[in-house]
This record gives C-alpha cells, sequence and structure tokens, in this order.
C-alpha cells in the first residue's frame, strides 16, 4: 500500500513537470502520452478508494454464505436456488473456489437452504453487505393462470475464522446428530449416516455439513463452521452495542430488506444505496459489481 502511493507522488510529480514542458514547447504528442498515464493512475487511485472500505479485520478471510428460502412454499425455493446460481456465478466471475457445503431442496422444486463455503482474496469483505433479505417480484412460472408472485429469502455471509484466533467452545454445549444426506437419489445415494448436524445450545446455532460421504469430514467442516458462526455471533453482539450509538446508520442485520429484484419490470434496487440496474439477467448470471462497491462506499 505505502509502496503504491510513493509510486503515485512520484508519477504525479514527474508527470505535472513534463506537463508544463510540454505545454511551453505545443509538444501535442507529450500531452496525449501525459494524458494517458493520468488515466492510469486515476485507475490506481480507485482501485485504493475500494480497498480503504476493508476496514473490517476479517475481510481479508474466506467466507460462508448461507441462503434461506422464506415463506411461500415453492415459490421461495425457486428463489432461493435462483439466488444460490447467482452467488455461485459472482464467486466463478471473481477467481473464487467456491463448495456447497449443505443443499436441502424443496418439495416440489428448488431449495429450502444451501450454504456455500468461498475462498479467495477479500471473500468476506466483499460479500458482506449482502447480508439480508432478498424480494423477488416476478409472473410465476409455477402460476398457470400467470399471476404475480412476491417472494423472499434470507442471506447471511460470515467469515471463516481463521486458526490462529481462539474460539473457545465448550463441547457439553454441543449437540451432535447424523443423518443419511439428502440427494436427487440413483446409484449414489447415501446408505449411511454421513451427514453431521451440530447444535450450539446456548446460542441455538445450528450448522449442517452433508457435501463429502466421509461422515469424519463432514464433522470436521461442520466444527469449522460452527467456530466461524459464533465468531461471526460475537462480532454481531459487539457490532450491536456500537449500532446504539449510531441510530443515523440503517440496520441492515438479519431480517431486513436490502434489494427489491421486480424482473416483470426489468428493474433492480438496492434499498440502502439506490442504486438500480435494469439487465436483470446480468445480475442474476453474477455480475453484482455495481451493487456491491455502492454499498461498501456508502458503508451500509
Amino acid at each position: 500500500m505505502v509502496g503504491t502511493i510513493d509510486h503515485l507522488a512520484s508519477n504525479l510529480s514527474d508527470n505535472t513537470e513534463l506537463y508544463e514542458m510540454s505545454k511551453a514547447d505545443a509538444d501535442f504528442d507529450g500531452l496525449a502520452a501525459i494524458e494517458a498515464e493520468a488515466a492510469k493512475l486515476a485507475e490506481i487511485v480507485g482501485q485504493l478508494e475500494f480497498r480503504r472500505m476493508f476496514n473490517n479485520p476479517a475481510d481479508p478471510s474466506n467466507c460462508f454464505i448461507d441462503i434461506q428460502a422464506g415463506a411461500g412454499g415453492t415459490e421461495a425455493c425457486d428463489w432461493a436456488q435462483m439466488l444460490l446460481r447467482q452467488y455461485l456465478k459472482y464467486c466463478e466471475r471473481k477467481g473464487f473456489k467456491t463448495e456447497v457445503m449443505e443443499e436441502t431442496e424443496g418439495d416440489v422444486a428448488g431449495i429450502r437452504s444451501a450454504t456455500i463455503k468461498v475462498e479467495g482474496e477479500y471473500a468476506f469483505g466483499l460479500l458482506r453487505t449482502e447480508t439480508g433479505v432478498h424480494r423477488l417480484v416476478r409472473k410465476s412460472p409455477f402460476d398457470s393462470s400467470g399471476g404475480r408472485h412476491t417472494s423472499f429469502a434470507s442471506l447471511f455471509v460470515y467469515p471463516e475464522v481463521d486458526d490462529t484466533i481462539e474460539i473457545e467452545i465448550n463441547p457439553a454445549d454441543v449437540r451432535t446428530d447424523t443423518f443419511r444426506a439428502s440427494g436427487a437419489g440413483g446409484q449414489h445415494i447415501n446408505k449411511t449416516d454421513s451427514a453431521v448436524r451440530l447444535t450450539h445450545i446456548p446460542t441455538n446455532i445450528v450448522v449442517q455439513c452433508q457435501n463429502d460421504r466421509s461422515q469424519h469430514r463432514n464433522r470436521d467442516e461442520a466444527w469449522q463452521m460452527l467456530r466461524s458462526r459464533l465468531y461471526e455471533h460475537e462480532m454481531r453482539i459487539q457490532r450491536e452495542a456500537q449500532q446504539k450509538l449510531e441510530d443515523t446508520k440503517t440496520d441492515v442485520g438479519w431480517g431486513h430488506q436490502i434489494r427489491s429484484y421486480v424482473l416483470d419490470q426489468s428493474r433492480i434496487k438496492d434499498l440502502r444505496t439506490n442504486v438500480e440496474i435494469s439487465n436483470t439477467q446480468k445480475v442474476l448470471d453474477g455480475d453484482l459489481d455495481a451493487l456491491i462497491e455502492a454499498s461498501l462506499k456508502q458503508g451500509v
């Protein structure tokens, strides 16, 4: 960071001198070269401004994304699956590595819930402002009369806890349940109780992992997820205490609507930043940069 700022200062100084010389000599080629160099420096300044917004200590960390369908049956489950695809596509665009740790199918279509593990530089920093309720309005493909339906799904993003951060968990406070992993069936259907669910009794935090055939690996992953959730739980308690002092800011915690996707009107609007995008398919295909950058710049 310091090296980059020094590089900028040096280049700006050099280009200022070159500008004065080129201006005095009417050297238009020189002026064009300075203009091109200034554009490059402006891009670096923009990148530095963006990095400045990652002021959370956990921002550089990997993260988990929990997706939960709201009330509304098949409609909500389908919307949750659309969001799962959207964030997997976003992570792919960013070059992040993803793994679906848990996915519970809906009764008819879509998913009731899913957890994605995201690995990459500043994964949590980029995704943390996506926590909240996402609202979908569309003409339902499940309604033969073509009626307009509203669906809700919740996102919760939390950082992966580094092994160097100590989170003490009393094993007596954790209930472990094993069950058969759900899936479409076929020759690879699970015939053993390989899926693992952990319930932290004092906080009622529940995590589960069923992506591996090995119960041992699922258990290890579930414990890592639980440590991360408890870390985020503690951080949330601290933030809530601070929140009382910052009553001018909007609370964007769990259970609050942050974004509206009105597909039949080609409009996706972030309710915190008022950023509106008309190319809805582009957003659903994972192009969230404009929405995320605006929320980070505004500090929501």
